[in-house]
């Protein structure tokens, strides 16, 4: 058990990194967001969407936004209180007091592990399902203008009941039309057809009207109080306003698809189990395609087929997927069972002739179909755990370079943070494309950038508890010669290794 000192100084160091967490934490997410709300704003404000349906928008986006700044967050909270702690000699006080860099950092750390669970389940549970609702509103705003959901040749419905169009060309680009004929059923006394050669679609500021300027048509009409009365007028140019057009957003109910983003870990590890069961049975028969080829140019008859029935597994992969079933089960009420039929003795049937032309093509192109997804799931797995221990790799990282440069200031915090995050983020994209397409094993894929920073950070935790490499107040000056011994060290460690060609002296 830890003495009274050391427990009084680990809640000290934790309480002084809580403030600038979650500082760093509102700052990111608001940057993050203000940059989504200047990107997006101007057109969902041009569809005429409720000021309630746009706040649903960006707040959907949040969860998303927090699962990415959360370890930034750590980072530049480890840097930033074990900056100042160096600076103010208060480390200096604690060594000289019995207790070591270690002792310091460990709690640091039991933080950042608490803080890496926190961000797993959120990432698991919370993301999911607001991703998948955020995809569904969006494709319910992508459908609210109709002009984006004309088709060509055929009867479009622009006002429920009033209102319809048909034209043989439609321009997305221009919102030129070509052939058009218009039911217009908006009165109750009159019917109209209104046909043209040609025209143009603009709408209103907020998209809730759509004009219409028709070319070289005629319109014909009918008075339903004196059906004996029909007229005709043939037209130029014709103006037509069409109002309360997408002036209704109609949101989806049920949306039951679920793409890998959209899906917890438990539900990806089922669909991936699923995906490799496929691309075994895609296996088997290319292989039965192979031999049945083989065999009839034996003369032998083709072979059975060895297809194995998929039974979906109700028992939870994992002992996390497993405690989640057994919560759900406790807290849920129970699901009726249908009742499984009996089983009958197959019948015996008449021997098949099989005809397998290209023998195995399409069951090659079944097996990567299948390997694909299953990396995709797979990936996005390893991706959810790799984004959660950031945040301890990161808080590994950040301790001992505060410590050993603790002169550097904001400039440090920001220099290393803007440094840290760029390379981590660019190599966890690189790598989860390079895992889609089977180029490298999903856990390699996802978890290269985090090996990498927490040697790094295992290194400098090492030196900065070496004898004599206690803090010592170095600055940006230092950090540069650091960087620089260090790229030397590489340069002759490579042309030790003839990695790196010599040069002839002249």
């Amino acid at each position: 058990m830890a003495p009274p000192i050391v427990r009084t100084i680990s809640r000290y160091l934790l309480r002084q990194h809580v403030a600038p967490l979650g500082f760093a934490l509102a700052a990111f997410t608001s940057l993050m967001l203000i940059q989504q709300v200047a990107k997006q704003l101007s057109s969902l404000l041009g569809k005429g969407l409720p000021t309630g349906v746009i706040i649903e928008l960006f707040a959907l986006s949040l969860p998303f936004i927090v699962a990415v700044t959360l370890p930034m967050a750590v980072l530049v909270a480890v840097l930033h209180v074990f900056t100042r702690l160096a600076a103010d000699n208060e480390i200096t006080a604690m060594q000289a007091g019995g207790v070591s860099v270690g002792r310091v950092v460990a709690p640091v750390l039991a933080g950042a592990t608490g803080v890496a669970v926190l961000s797993f389940l959120w990432n698991d549970q919370v993301l999911p399902r607001t991703n998948h609702e955020l995809r569904t509103l969006q494709v319910d705003i992508q459908r609210k203008k109709p002009s984006l959901t004309l088709k060509e040749q055929v009867i479009n419905e622009v006002v429920p009941g009033q209102f319809f169009l048909r034209a043989a060309r439609i321009d997305g680009n221009s919102n030129k039309l070509k052939d058009v004929t218009i039911y217009d059923l908006g009165n109750a006394e009159r019917r109209r057809i209104i046909t043209a050669d040609s025209g143009r679609m603009a709408y209103a500021r907020g998209g809730r009207d759509l004009f219409l300027t028709l070319e070289d048509g005629d319109i014909e009409e009918v008075n339903r109080t004196d059906p004996t009365r029909f007229n005709r007028t043939f037209y130029r140019t014709n103006r037509m306003r069409v109002g309360g057009v997408g002036n209704t957003l109609q949101r989806t109910e049920s949306d039951s698809y679920k793409s890998d983003r959209e899906m917890s870990t438990c539900e990806m590890w089922q669909a991936a189990a699923e995906a490799r069961r496929e691309a075994a049975q895609a296996a088997r028969d290319a292989r039965l395609a192979i031999e049945n080829d083989l065999r009839r140019l034996a003369g032998l008859a083709p072979g059975p087929p060895t297809s194995v029935p998929s039974q979906l597994d109700t028992v939870a992969p994992g002992l996390y997927c497993r405690a989640l079933q057994r919560f759900a089960a406790w807290l849920l009420p129970p699901e009726a069972q249908a009742q499984t039929p009996e089983a009958r003795s197959p019948q015996p049937q008449s021997p098949t002739v099989f005809i397998t032309p290209g023998a195995g093509i399409g069951e090659d192109q079944r097996l990567r179909n299948a390997r694909t997804r299953a990396a995709t799931y797979e990936v996005e797995i390893q991706k959810k755990y790799a984004i959660a221990a950031a945040c301890l790799v990161f808080a590994l990282v950040g301790a001992p370079v505060a410590l050993r440069f603790q002169r550097g200031g904001v400039g440090l915090v920001i220099g290393m943070s803007v440094a840290v995050f760029t390379v981590y983020y660019i190599g966890l994209i690189g790598g989860e494309e390079l895992g889609d397409r089977l180029f490298l094993s999903p856990f390699l894929a996802m978890w290269t950038p985090n090996l990498i920073f927490a040697v790094a950070g295992l290194i400098g935790l090492w030196q900065i508890r070496k004898p004599g490499n206690s803090p010592q107040g170095s600055d940006w000056s230092d950090l540069r010669e650091t960087l620089a011994r260090s790229l030397r060290r590489l340069a002759a460690l490579g042309d030790r290794l003839h990695l790196v060609p010599r040069r002839d002296a002249r």
